[in-house]
């Protein structure tokens, strides 16, 4: 009896060895992507962290003034609102895009996804500068103002109005995809189904097509949202001073005025309220969904 004891031991030791083998081997696969995690995003966002709150004194004086200053709120504000107005656009010339993909399928979205493949692998520098040149004094709209007589076209450039069209430019790539990953899993014999019960097709969109691809819609609204947030480049060259983005005032005061602490602050204030719509999107829908 002991010895068929002894005997089931053996294997069963043997499998958890192979089991803490298996474990030790995964770790070891995982630590270079750690190491690296952590060399290039811990450890600078920890050096941000305390010189919020060390430069040039150890106090909290950079936060009072970042939430007790009116200008600094407004700059928050305008963040904000011009992330919310650029995701919104982006969704409404987005969506029927993505829904032309996913529908005709073929050719037709294999050429669609390749001109957003080709707007992926261009610099948004390039494209930044490619709209001051369309925007400016002597560029092709102001020269189609003249050639129709309607005299000289008003200010584009260094605009609200240019901001927003260059960052929707930028970000609408992302909307699409976003959106066409959900749609093209849609099962069509659901439409067809609710169109042989008698819906016409306005109905079956409404009721069946929309709600299956509000999973899109919201994964992409957050990764625009976030991905605005922190733009920095675009609203510089394209945008108005008065609509200045805290990226844009965190870029001032460390090239201007030397002034990292308080720099510092106004980026981890970015990042806790980056930090803050992921974690309202992951109690809505959850974070897993970003990945279907």
């Amino acid at each position: 009896m002991a010895g068929d004891l002894a005997v089931g031991a053996r294997p069963a030791a043997a499998a958890a060895g192979a089991r803490r083998r298996v474990d030790l081997t995964g770790w070891v696969l995982l630590a270079p992507a750690c190491l690296f995690l952590v060399l290039v995003f811990v450890l600078p966002l920890a050096q941000i962290l305390v010189l919020s709150v060390t430069e040039p004194a150890t106090s909290l004086a950079h936060y009072r003034r970042v939430f007790g200053s009116p200008l600094y709120l407004r700059v928050l504000a305008t963040t904000f609102e011009t992330s919310l107005v650029v995701t919104v656009v982006c969704l409404l010339l987005a969506y029927p895009l993505a829904y032309v993909m996913a529908r005709r399928g073929g050719a037709v979205a294999g050429t669609l996804l390749a001109v957003i493949g080709v707007s992926f692998w261009t610099s948004f520098l390039v494209r930044t500068y490619a709209w001051m040149v369309i925007l400016g004094s002597n560029g092709p709209v102001a020269a189609l103002a003249l050639a129709l007589g309607l005299g000289s076209p008003p200010q584009l450039l260094f605009t609200t109005f240019a901001s927003t069209l260059g960052m929707t430019h930028i970000l609408l790539p992302y909307m699409v995809v976003a959106l066409y990953g959900v749609m093209k899993n849609i099962d069509v014999t659901q439409l067809r189904a609710a169109a042989s019960l008698g819906a016409p097709p306005l109905a079956a969109f409404r009721h069946v097509f929309l709600p299956l691809s509000l999973p899109g819609v919201v994964n992409g609204c957050l990764l625009v949202f976030a991905l605005c947030l922190g733009f920095y480049v675009t609203p510089v060259l394209l945008g108005s001073p008065r609509d200045m983005m805290i990226s844009q005032l965190i870029a001032q005061q460390v090239e201007e005025l030397l002034a990292w602490g308080f720099a510092s602050a106004l980026a981890v204030v970015l990042l806790v309220a980056t930090v803050a719509v992921m974690v309202v999107y992951d109690r809505v829908a959850g974070l897993d969904r970003l990945w279907g």
